[in-house]
């Protein structure tokens, strides 16, 4: 098949609402919240705090008026933070919102970003570029966002939230057209399906509110849109980026971005090299999942940035810590859902898209949905109406808010990168000057998984397991602790011609898919839910609670 094209979508498997959506009233055997969130990041957080705070404050104002209102947060990883990733440079606006009270240096970040430097790459030189300003930091704070995750969990869980680790949902219970509760998956399941010793069913969880904070390419929120017909104007596209996190030799004093080298002209994408603690940094490359070239491998690109004369020297003698990988929504202003509520449902943070990818922002987005679904559901709680009319406050807030006013102006900018490189950069800045107004209004674009792949030679390369490691190699370093015997929660096509599985195997940065003897090998337990060949063939679905990786420092 070398020489032919083919497009991913033709091999993805139908996304299975009528198994996802349960027409079934939850069990009484189970539990009840009035609000739950789903989803243990910094949208569901930002919210689960801020609700507590509201109930609080309205309880001493009016002597108890509202009662006893539960909160809960479920979450599929084992302990809190353990599939959080991003780069991340966070804008603190929605902290200050939450803590007003509380000085910055007692949130767990790495430190405020003291400069700004991006970079062209070519395979031997970097020149250094103006700081677009979309891209400048000043007041900003550089972080783990697995540490910051970890101490907004312990706020809440003092103002009463109550939070479940180890409990990825499958399924929305729904009553007609209303959420009514959620289904947990099973645990203790053997390869084939059959029921070890250890099995347990999962848990049926009643909630008048159930507020959707999956994150990115979340499996419940595409399939309420689904169920729900809610479209947008353009699908949602997205990027995978790799990240791995350095103890370093060299200190760096700036936040780095780079475009250019290892990536060709027709993909979309570049690179970010953050100073953290204790001399330690995250590197990561970004690449839309649009690209053409079927043989791209972001990991083995990640593994050749480090060796550019720019990145090498930091890296001699350090030694890699923690490695991950995770998909993000890039398509922003046009790929918004056009309704984010419902009946009994709220949709926040990255599994509604709120990421604007000029400025390389999507934490501070995040929080702030959650922040504004708090105040929704509050309203909603004092008027006891979680009807769909009931909670579109949050609609009209959300539209009203920084989130769609900063989307809104910078709507064109990763689309027009669909035109290539340089072209691409030629419109992005012309939308800049113009807050998005040129060319016409919207940019058409169609899902990732329909870009048309042209199959040729991979690149040969060769970890030296020092500064570059294989795909296996940097599975340890996620700490992924995914029993070998467990069901397998990825679906494919049968039949999948060998070409178009070397394409998965490319893709996956986990080395989850493998060709061998002309046939699709898949091993479910490497798998650290980027969610990556979600977006351009096999689905991802919830796996048994605590399985994937467990990142401290992402």
């Amino acid at each position: 098949m070398e020489g032919k094209s083919f497009r991913p979508a033709d091999f993805q498997p139908e996304l299975p609402v009528e198994q996802i959506i349960l027409q079934e009233t939850p069990s009484s055997e189970g539990v009840e919240f009035d609000v739950l969130f789903v989803g243990c990041g910094p949208a569901s957080l930002a919210g689960a705090i801020k609700l507590a705070q509201l109930v609080k404050s309205e309880n001493e104002r009016t002597n108890g008026a509202l009662g006893n209102v539960t909160i809960g947060i479920v979450e599929k990883s084992a302990e809190v933070g353990h599939h959080i990733l991003s780069g991340a440079v966070i804008n603190p606006l929605p902290f200050r919102e939450l803590f007003p009270e509380l000085p910055m240096h007692e949130i767990p970040f790495a430190g405020p970003v003291q400069k700004d430097k991006v970079l062209f790459l070519t395979e031997k030189s970097a020149v250094r570029l103006p700081t677009p300003p979309t891209m400048k930091n000043h007041g900003n704070y550089v972080a783990s966002l697995c540490e910051v995750i970890r101490w907004l969990a312990a706020q809440a869980q003092n103002m009463g939230v109550e939070i479940f680790t180890g409990f990825p949902v499958k399924s929305l219970l729904a009553k007609d057209n209303t959420v009514i509760g959620v289904r947990t998956a099973d645990s203790g399941r053997n390869r084939d399906g059959s029921e070890l010793p250890n099995f347990q069913p999962g848990t049926d969880i009643a909630a008048t509110v159930v507020v959707l904070g999956e994150g990115t390419r979340g499996y419940l929120t595409q399939t309420y849109l689904k169920w729900q017909n809610i479209s947008s104007p353009n699908p949602q596209i997205y990027a995978l980026g790799v990240k791995e996190v350095w103890q370093l030799k060299k200190p760096l004093d700036a936040v780095v971005h780079t475009m250019g080298w290892p990536l060709d002209s027709k993909t979309f994408g570049g690179s970010f090299f953050y100073p953290l603690q204790d001399n330690q940094a995250a590197i990561g490359l970004v690449i839309g999942l649009d690209y053409p070239n079927a043989s791209t491998n972001v990991h083995q690109l990640l593994q050749e940035l480090k060796l550019h004369p720019f990145f090498r020297p930091y890296f001699e003698g350090g030694e890699l810590l923690e490695w991950g990988a995770k998909t993000i929504p890039e398509g922003g202003f046009w790929s918004l859902p056009s309704r984010l509520s419902g009946a009994g449902v709220v949709l926040t943070g990255d599994a509604a898209g709120f990421v604007e990818v000029s400025s390389l922002k999507g934490v501070h987005y995040a929080m702030t949905s959650g922040l504004l679904a708090a105040k929704t559901i509050f309203g909603a709680l004092k008027k006891k109406d979680f009807s769909a009319e009931g909670l579109s406050d949050y609609d009209r807030a959300i539209k009203e808010s920084i989130i769609v006013k900063d989307l809104r102006r910078r709507r064109n900018m990763r689309l027009a990168f669909k035109s290539g490189f340089w072209l691409g950069g030629l419109k992005a800045g012309l939308s800049y000057i113009t807050h998005g107004a040129l060319f016409g209004g919207r940019m058409k674009v169609e899902p990732d998984s329909h870009a048309i792949r042209h199959i040729g030679p991979a690149k040969p390369f060769t970890p030296d397991g020092k500064l570059t490691f294989r795909k296996l190699d940097a599975v340890f370093k996620s700490k992924n602790a995914t029993r070998d015997n467990i069901p397998s929660h990825l679906l494919t096509a049968k039949d999948i011609d060998p070409a178009v599985g070397e394409f998965y195997a490319h893709l996956c940065p986990a080395n989850v898919y493998e060709v061998v003897d002309g046939k699709l090998h898949i091993n479910p337990p490497n798998c650290i839910d980027c969610k990556a060949t979600d977006v351009l063939a096999p689905r991802w679905a919830p796996r048994e609670g605590g399985s994937g990786p467990k990142y401290t420092k992402m």
